[in-house]
């Protein structure tokens, strides 16, 4: 999957910020050897790094199965929480 010039930008930033290759990868979620193709100017010389006030938070990230993992933790909580409000609405309702 190749990185669009804005996101090689924020690579390169990445990289200057000391961030992990592995890290930044996973953030984008494509394969370690797109950063280090970018690391080593292979990929994107012509970009400028992108300052650090437009950088995302320094990771690690979640990756993968973690992703989906508290994604699907997520999803059954909002269904918890939606389930509880019904059942509080049930007994606020006046009784007619």
């Amino acid at each position: 999957m190749a990185l669009s010039e804005g996101e090689i930008a924020t690579v390169k930033g990445m990289l200057l910020r000391g961030d992990r290759q592995h890290d930044i990868a996973a953030y984008f979620g494509v394969n370690g050897g797109r950063i280090a193709e970018i690391s080593t100017s292979q990929t994107g010389s012509s970009v400028a790094p992108a300052a650090t006030d437009d950088l995302p938070p320094a990771g690690p990230y979640m990756a993968g199965r973690s992703a989906l993992r508290a994604r699907d933790t997520l999803i059954a909580l909002r269904d918890l929480i939606q389930d509880a409000i019904n059942d509080i609405d049930l007994y606020e309702k006046p009784k007619e």
